[in-house]
């Protein structure tokens, strides 16, 4: 059974693939935050602002099999193009890695999806996910020290030194590195430091939110 809290058509806004057409497949649940707002000040991570809860969101539900589910995200996918499609589904959540299994994941490279999460890293990585962002959590236990693809969120109550943090994250086999500033009500400074930091230490990239900027999902 897998609990979906959303699953629609969109671009990806964030990192290395932003601009990419893709189905999102928001996963419910979370192992560093019940979601629940009593609980957000004494949880892991306290600066989520996705809803994960449930299942009644967009496209959400409940899902007995990995087939089904696979059938779902293939109804989303909005290409009308012909020849290779070049099909991506991102699994974000929430926490991914609490549901997605090697049954779904060969589901969809049937037909013909290159699968991503965008996971907090403290879950081990299935094998066959064909691309993967880990975006840490201060405070976490961090145990995927290699992926495709590195999203520190930037600042994050009880970090450490940035710079600290960022030389650390250099000596782990992440392929491509971005901070992203925190949303917020200090997003501009937020992209200011994040743009600072960008040009100190050239081996990361800023990741902007653009599917915030343009107005969709």
């Amino acid at each position: 059974m897998y609990t979906v809290k959303e699953l629609f058509p969109t671009l990806q806004g964030e990192g290395a693939h932003a601009g990419r057409a893709a189905v999102f497949c928001r996963f419910a649940g979370c192992n560093l935050w019940s979601g629940r707002e009593e609980d957000r000040a004494s949880a892991i991570c306290q600066f989520c602002d996705t809803d994960f809860v449930g299942s009644d969101g967009f496209g959400g539900g409940k899902f007995a099999t990995a087939n089904q589910l696979a059938e779902a995200i293939e109804l989303s996918w909005k290409s009308t193009g012909a020849g290779p499609q070049q099909r991506y589904v991102v699994f974000t959540g929430g926490e991914p890695l609490l549901q997605l299994d090697k049954n779904l994941i060969d589901a969809l490279h049937v037909k013909g999806f290159s699968v991503a999460i965008e996971t907090n890293g403290t879950i081990k990585v299935p094998a066959g996910i064909d691309w993967v962002c880990v975006s840490p959590k201060a405070g976490s236990d961090l145990i995927v020290l290699q992926a495709d693809e590195l999203k520190l969120v930037v600042p994050q109550v009880n970090h450490e030194s940035l710079e600290k943090q960022m030389a650390r994250f250099e000596k782990m086999d992440y392929r491509n590195r971005f901070l992203q500033p925190m949303d917020g009500l200090n997003l501009k400074d937020n992209t200011e430091l994040a743009a600072s930091l960008c040009q100190k230490r050239p081996l990361w990239r800023l990741s902007v939110q653009t599917h915030k900027v343009i107005g969709i999902r």
